[in-house]
């Protein structure tokens, strides 16, 4: 028997009828099989927050001003967030990134210092960002997902504050799925029709300035934020590490689908934790051929979903380690 057919045993022998625990039976396969184990474990869960500043932002595509971005990241660090309540209530451990706010933050305890910039520069006239920029990004989110590796954890999650990033993630997407814009704009923070279409305009200036950009570095140089690629960075630093990676909503997944064109096999670790309410993430998802965990309507960013989504993928764990088989139990199978 492979070990693939082993973990499969398992799950079809517990006390249920064969696939009664849906999803969550291949929830606890992906898992099984990532640890390469039949008693996987999730260990000292983890949760980061990038934030970064767009220079898209100042040209209207968000419908909230861009100081709201460093305000965000003062009210994580005040604990006064969804995403600190959320983390809170699941014993999940929590940091802060500065990848590139237009603010200068004090020392805190939650916060770590990773800036490539004061935001990036906007996208309609050049790049967002150069190529030392983004070797930075990358290079310091692989050391940020090593600090929580070296501390033991196992399961990581990647969560965004940045006013205008709805925008960078659908030219991304856009890019990376040759699709048009109008198919990747969503409302963002909340955005009326009028703003909607002023978005839309500008983004297809955006996308007709550059032109047609394929390779997956130079599409996250040219439209990506400095938390974009930060958490890019991160999930690869986390695959490499054969850590569990919990992938949050529309901008988490364009961070994700770069990581992805660079190394197809991450796919393997990932766990998509919940369908955003920004209008692309369903085709985004679709197009990765990957399902998410939960549906609730969510667009509030920050890894909400994540943190949302651990207690059911504690749950796969716990199904596969805890409950009865029939022969155990001494039930009758079919």
């Amino acid at each position: 028997m492979t070990f693939e057919q082993q973990i499969q045993h398992k799950i079809d022998f517990k006390t249920k009828p064969l696939g009664a625990l849906g999803y969550l039976e291949q929830l606890a396969f992906k898992i099984a099989n990532v640890q390469q184990t039949l008693t996987p474990e999730l260990k000292f869960p983890t949760h980061v927050i990038f934030a970064a500043d767009h220079g898209l932002a100042k040209d209207g595509v968000s419908a909230y001003p861009p100081e709201v971005t460093f305000q965000m990241v003062m009210n994580f660090l005040q604990g006064g967030a969804a995403i600190n309540v959320f983390c809170k209530q699941n014993n999940i451990a929590m940091k802060i990134v500065d990848a590139g706010v237009n603010f200068d933050f004090e020392d805190h305890p939650e916060l770590i210092k990773a800036k490539a910039g004061y935001g990036t520069k906007s996208a309609l006239t050049e790049k967002a960002m150069t190529t030392e920029q983004l070797e930075f990004c990358f290079t310091e989110a692989d050391k940020i997902v090593n600090l929580a590796f070296e501390k033991g954890s196992n399961i990581i999650g990647f969560g965004e504050m940045g006013i205008g990033n709805t925008s960078s993630a659908s030219l991304i997407m856009a890019s990376l799925l040759k699709e048009s814009i109008e198919n990747c704009v969503g409302r963002g923070t909340g955005m009326n029709d009028e703003q909607l279409q002023h978005k839309i305009s500008i983004l297809k200036q955006v996308m007709d300035f550059h032109g047609n950009i394929t390779n997956p570095k130079e599409i996250m140089q040219t439209f990506g934020g400095f938390e974009v690629a930060q958490m890019c960075g991160g999930m690869l630093a986390a695959y490499k590490r054969n850590m569990l990676i919990m992938v949050d909503g529309f901008i988490a997944t364009a961070a994700f689908a770069i990581a992805q064109a660079l190394e197809p096999n991450i796919i393997d670790n990932a766990i998509f934790c919940h369908v955003s309410d920004e209008s692309g993430h369903k085709k985004f998802l679709d197009s990765l051929n990957q399902k998410a965990i939960l549906d609730l309507n969510l667009r509030v960013g920050e890894g909400t979903g994540c943190a949302l989504a651990f207690p059911i993928i504690q749950s796969a764990v716990n199904f596969l380690n805890e409950m009865a088989s029939f022969e155990s139990a001494g039930v009758s199978n079919k």
